[in-house]
């Protein structure tokens, strides 16, 4: 089953030392986990200022610079992994650093058939 890991944290709760020792060991967890075939993709995201949120209302438009919602903690990145069941999932998530400061929201994946790509 295909999960998503989402990354949720304070953006101002890393020092510089901390955000690259945070990479370098969730860069260690990827290749771990792309050695046994369970890794499909992860990326950090740029910081919150640098979002734009699209809303669509009464067939009208939105288009608004930062998070659609306030919050404390921010969408900071995504892992997307492959595992047999949630409990795998759970595992792998309690190992990324940011769990150590913030929180990691696992879901699962609702698989689409294939879509075809035009030529």
């Amino acid at each position: 089953m295909k999960y998503m890991l989402l990354i949720y944290g304070e953006e101002g709760d890393w020092t510089e030392e901390e955000r690259s020792a945070c990479m370098e060991e969730s860069m260690q967890i990827c290749h771990e986990l792309n050695d046994k075939g369970q890794y499909l993709a992860s990326s950090p995201l740029h910081l919150v200022s640098t979002a734009t949120s699209v809303r669509v209302r009464e067939d009208r438009r939105i288009v608004t610079d930062g998070p659609f919602a306030e919050t404390t903690e921010q969408l900071g990145g995504y892992y997307i992994i492959d595992v047999d069941h949630l409990d795998e999932a759970i595992a792998i998530a309690s190992r990324l650093p940011p769990a150590k400061k913030g929180t990691v929201e696992i879901r699962p994946i609702f698989e689409l058939p294939e879509i075809p790509v035009k030529k």
